[in-house]
């Protein structure tokens, strides 16, 4: 039993083992730097990327007094001969799900901070973001380990399951595209859905495709510097040690087509935003949050 969260891990077989906390800041320490990073994704953010496609037209109806001029539907009112305005559907808030990848995979580094160190800060902070503008998160692994708690807005849960999800088990499965098929469909209404992880699963892009149709969706995909593929290394045959999938490499890079996956989750309609551990991660996040906020009330 976690004492933390109140939710039992699985038990660790003889030759599983836990790390230590993946990365090396102190619990406090940790706690302000995901702070800082909510702060920075909400500053100077006037829109919430977190509202729904809210701004959609409903109806026409007759003018009344006390409406505002720039309501004034005036096709309708140059056709009738008498004033209308235009009715808006308001603007939702909706259910922040945090998908995060504990797979062995995540936390195998070539940089100062992994895959999965990053995963969690990113999520504590759009957690954090998302309870300032109102927005209930909650949290859902997909890896090996069973961890789900529904949306709220109590910033302590959040906390609570920041500092649960530090430690990383080493033998951890990619269960990203059955846990998200389970998911998406049985959610009561529409919910944003933030995905963290590396997409070492082969189905996941088409079980992201799949959610699209039904949630917000959004990708967040972690990439090590060692999962570029190195030029001149030949091609060798290797097995993902994840899901044991065989594919041919070529030097020492991942079985990902990165500019492929990317256009084809963005023509799903899921937007995506690769960051590689080695490089600037907080501006170009910063970037994408502050546009889809700005585009959060198009409809798609």
């Amino acid at each position: 039993m976690n004492p933390i969260t109140g939710i039992p891990d699985p038990p660790l077989g003889r030759d599983e083992l836990m790390l230590p906390p993946v990365d090396p800041l102190d619990s406090r320490q940790f706690q302000l730097a995901v702070k800082r990073l909510a702060d920075s994704l909400n500053f100077g953010a006037d829109k919430s990327p977190f509202l729904g496609s809210g701004q959609e037209y409903v109806q026409s109806r007759p003018y009344e007094p006390g409406d505002p001029i720039k309501a004034m539907d005036w096709r309708v009112t140059a056709r009738t001969g008498k004033a209308y305005v235009k009715e808006y559907e308001a603007p939702k808030r909706m259910p922040v799900w945090l998908l995060i990848d504990t797979s062995a995979s995540m936390a195998v580094s070539s940089a100062p901070l992994s895959k999965y160190a990053w995963a969690v800060r990113i999520a504590g902070g759009l957690a954090l973001s998302s309870l300032d503008r109102g927005s209930p998160a909650g949290v859902l692994t997909v890896g090996g380990r069973d961890l789900r708690l529904e949306p709220s807005l109590s910033r302590d849960r959040v906390m609570q399951w920041l500092h649960a999800l530090r430690r990383h088990r080493i033998t951890e499965p990619t269960t990203l595209s059955r846990r998200l098929a389970e998911l998406a469909p049985a959610l009561a209404g529409r919910c944003m859905l933030v995905v963290l992880s590396d997409l070492h699963d082969p189905c996941a892009v088409a079980a992201l495709k799949l959610a699209a149709q039904r949630h917000e969706t959004i990708v967040i995909q972690l990439t090590d510097p060692a999962e570029a593929p190195v030029r001149g290394a030949g091609f060798f045959r290797v097995r993902e040690a994840e899901s044991g999938r065989e594919y041919l490499s070529q030097g020492r890079g991942s079985q990902l087509d990165f500019d492929g996956t990317a256009g084809t989750l963005r023509r799903a309609g899921v937007d995506h935003l690769r960051l590689v551990t080695d490089g600037p991660v907080l501006a170009p996040l910063r970037e994408f949050v502050k546009n889809r906020g700005a585009s959060a009330r198009t409809v798609r």
